[in-house]
């Protein structure tokens, strides 16, 4: 459904509207790495751990934090780990304080002060709700912080090729800077139902706390709200043949370039699943169209009202497992997930500019036995 004619026409209509990235070659886009193994949902080293109960405050939530931070300390020893903390009352605890613990994980150029890098912000929950009674949430959302994990260890090696490279040749400083953020927060869920006081606990906290911490005088970007170049939230992703809506008018051009790369990755014959429609099929709506709201309730909505851009990649309709017991593991679309994870790592590499710096199929396979072998090893230990 998606001939090379179509996605030449894609491209023409996104250059003329925004100062695009430099895509991914063609062969760029066939190495890019599947997660393969890493998504296998009984022992995977990136999915698995995530595919359990998860209500903040909980053992399960703590197990997922700690496998946050071992994976990446042991995959991305160059990306900074830090946590914001808080805790709120809520109405299935009464008057006790419920901690949240948002995962902030970031890579800047290394001669880069703070105050000084744009950041594409990576966004997702990694909470489960607490009804019904064990739930997963495996689209809701522990497939889309698989993905941006998978996206981050993909692009993590070019990141250090073209830093390096620009040192090397005397071209820091002459160019915007550009990082990338990671942000797996806590408490989307409502404990008890959806009101502004029962839900979004961990985005508010962290939303409220970074408009409050000034960079230093004279910064390029005056906090860390302001150092978001986009907000790049995924939600309810894992099931078969989602619609994406375009939400925001400010940031349709953002959502035009993830369909491109769907369309160029599927006219390559690159994606797994198999649609009768794209997962992003509102290219070309109308300006007049778009809702002048928030959208679907989600973690954006604090980060919105302070400013920051939304691009919320989310399927209207939902899941129709969603907030049942069936969005568990064994009901997630395995070719799909596979999909999004490509497709996020496509976007992550060309927003970065690292087209010439990716590895060819043949280094990024080689690397992901390496970082297998690795994890597995540390397993056994």
């Amino acid at each position: 459904m998606f001939s090379s004619l179509q996605t030449l026409l894609l491209l023409a209509s996104l250059l003329l509207n925004i100062a695009a990235f430099t895509p991914l070659s063609d062969d760029a886009l066939r190495a890019l790495p599947s997660a393969g193994a890493d998504f296998d949902i009984q022992n995977g080293d990136i999915l698995a751990p995530i595919l359990i109960p998860r209500v903040p405050g909980t053992p399960g939530s703590t197990l997922v934090q700690t496998h946050f931070a071992q994976w990446f300390a042991t995959h991305l020893p160059n990306w900074k780990i830090e946590h914001q903390n808080s805790t709120s009352k809520t109405p299935a605890t009464g008057d006790k304080l419920v901690p949240f613990v948002n995962f902030v994980i970031t890579r800047d150029p290394p001669w880069t002060k703070p105050g000084e890098v744009g950041r594409l912000a990576l966004v997702a929950h990694y909470d489960s709700k607490l009804t019904p009674p064990g739930f997963i949430g495996a689209t809701d959302s522990a497939a889309p912080c698989a993905m941006i994990m998978h996206a981050a260890r993909s692009v993590d090696e070019a990141l250090t090729k073209k830093w390096a490279a620009m040192e090397a040749e005397g071209l820091t400083g002459l160019e915007e800077e550009k990082g990338v953020q990671i942000l797996f927060l806590d408490g989307e869920e409502a404990f008890h139902t959806w009101t502004d006081d029962d839900s979004l606990y961990g985005a508010r906290a962290l939303a409220e706390s970074w408009e409050s911490t000034p960079h230093a005088a004279m910064s390029t970007y005056h906090n860390m709200l302001s150092s978001i170049t986009l907000f790049l939230l995924l939600d309810l992703l894992g099931a078969e043949k989602p619609r994406i809506t375009s939400y925001f008018k400010t940031t349709h051009w953002a959502y035009q370039h993830l369909a491109l790369i769907e369309s160029r990755m599927r006219t390559l014959e690159l994606l797994e699943s198999k649609v009768d429609h794209p997962f992003f099929p509102e290219t070309d709506k109308d300006p007049d169209t778009f809702n002048m709201g928030w959208g679907i309730q989600d973690d954006h909505v604090p980060f919105m009202a302070r400013g920051v851009e939304i691009l919320h990649v989310i399927p209207s309709p939902f899941p129709t497992v969603w907030h049942t017991p069936q969005d568990d593991a064994d009901h997630l679309h395995m070719p799909t997930v596979e999909d999004w994870a490509k497709i996020v790592t496509a976007f992550l590499a060309e927003w970065m500019d690292l087209e010439g710096f990716m590895p060819t199929k043949a280094e990024a396979e080689s690397r992901m036995k390496e970082k297998r072998s690795t994890s597995s090893r540390k397993t056994e230990l």
